[in-house]
């Protein structure tokens, strides 16, 4: 993409309602604009990010058998008054009504909507188990959103829910899920440590949180300092494996902010590490509560009626943008990890008229193309000093750097923006580190 043509509105300044580094960043490196509190429309730099991380999210559920729908954001008030939420949720519930009277809301979570296409679907016991998620809109009327993206009104999250026959299988699926997670995180460059926590408005009797480590998190956390290792996750394959690697976390090494007393910290001894935590997922496990109450009952091997033990699974995508630059960011900007990244590398022209540079700028873009290298080219007409602070800020993994000298001497200069290192190679050289 030629930055000329790009709409990326970068701001020199920071806004003065950006009270957090995401959120700062996020505003100058023109990802997002807020719309009204809360709420935030994405531009294309930032919308890059967020389907990248979707796909993430999304590859890892289909490779745990979790099969992909879509369900709508207004619900019927209804399904809600069946599971007995639509008077609990509280005002967080944007209620509306349509123009026939009929009372609607603003999906803030779907368990009611996802039980009933259940129960109006699966009959028999040989069509569990079931894993189901979907990744949508959401939207709760927060009484004080805050910190952009991190704490919005509307927002974009996977949720996934899990229907078996009894609590043995509605275990296995939590556990599946469980790990299944933590290779998001990872993949996502992310270490993300499960925490045992309240089920809050879902409902339940076990559930946990997945926060990432930041200096900036919202969190105080302690755990064994194994939970920063997750080299073991390369060996899980098989669900023979995932009781004992939950138990390992839950039981053994982690502990909320809650827990935190001085039995845990001295059980953990010199392997106890403290830190600040992110939010980004959460998991339940809550039996019959919504299966009982809108009709997910299924016919038994014997003619039984079985009614479902059911669990849910959520992971917020748009807020992950946020978390990921609050762990990876200095104070030049982002850092995105290249899983992610809107594109890999950033081709800066140094001398915009100069045609001996711009040619050998518009020869390497073109190799990168060639190559199914995604790259932003900034062939503006502006300063060099102004390209340099805006590929920093939004946080490129790699740039390439080509100038008058760099022609003459038949290189380019190819920076880690992680590390800044900045050595010189032949085009040809930096090609194949970025395809590597």
């Amino acid at each position: 993409m030629r930055l000329s043509t790009y709409f990326m509105p970068t701001l020199k300044e920071t806004p003065a309602e950006a009270q957090i580094v995401s959120h700062r960043l996020m505003l100058r490196a023109g990802m997002i604009r807020q719309s009204s509190a809360g709420i935030y429309s994405w531009l294309p730099l930032g919308l890059k990010v967020l389907k990248n991380i979707e796909q993430v999210v999304r590859e890892e559920q289909n490779a745990i058998n979790c099969h992909e729908v879509l369900m709508p954001t207004i619900q019927s008030a209804d399904l809600w008054r069946q599971s007995g939420r639509y008077d609990d949720y509280g005002p967080e519930m944007l209620r509306v009504s349509d123009r026939h009277g009929r009372d609607m809301l603003y999906g803030p979570t779907n368990e009611e909507q996802i039980t009933e296409i259940f129960a109006n679907s699966i009959r028999s016991y040989r069509d569990v188990p079931q894993l189901l998620y979907h990744i949508q809109w959401k939207f709760r009327d927060e009484v004080r959103p805050r910190f952009g993206i991190m704490r919005g009104r509307e927002f974009l999250m996977k949720d996934a829910y899990s229907f078996d026959l009894d609590k043995e299988g509605a275990q296995n699926s939590y556990n599946k899920m469980f790990v299944s997670y933590l290779k998001t995180y990872e993949r996502l460059g992310l270490k993300a440590i499960p925490m045992a926590a309240d089920t809050g408005p879902i409902g339940g009797d076990m559930s946990h949180e997945f926060l990432i480590l930041a200096e900036t998190g919202e969190s105080e956390i302690a755990c064994h300092n194994e939970c920063l290792n997750n080299n073991w996750l390369k060996d899980v394959d098989a669900d023979s494996n995932l009781g004992k690697i939950v138990h390992t976390f839950t039981e053994k090494y982690a502990a909320t902010d809650e827990m935190r007393d001085e039995k845990t910290e001295r059980a953990l001894g010199s392997n106890l590490i403290t830190a600040r935590g992110i939010e980004v997922g959460h998991i339940f496990y809550f039996g019959t509560k919504y299966s009982s109450k809108l009709g997910a009952v299924v016919t038994g091997p014997n003619g039984e009626e079985i009614t479902v033990e059911m669990g849910s699974y959520g992971i917020g995508v748009s807020r992950l943008v946020g978390a990921i630059i609050e762990a990876c960011h200095d104070d030049r900007g982002i850092i995105w990890p290249e899983t992610v990244t809107p594109y890999k590398v950033g081709l800066i022209n140094l001398r915009h008229d100069d045609d001996n540079c711009t040619n050998a700028c518009d020869n390497m873009y073109s190799l990168l193309k060639d190559a199914g290298i995604e790259a932003l080219y900034d062939d503006r007409d502006k300063k060099a000093g102004v390209k340099f602070a805006d590929m920093d800020l939004i946080g490129l993994p790699w740039q390439i750097i080509i100038g008058p000298k760099s022609v003459k001497d038949g290189i380019v200069e190819f920076k880690n923006r992680k590390t800044g290192e900045l050595v010189e190679l032949s085009a040809a050289a930096a090609l194949n580190l970025l395809k590597g």
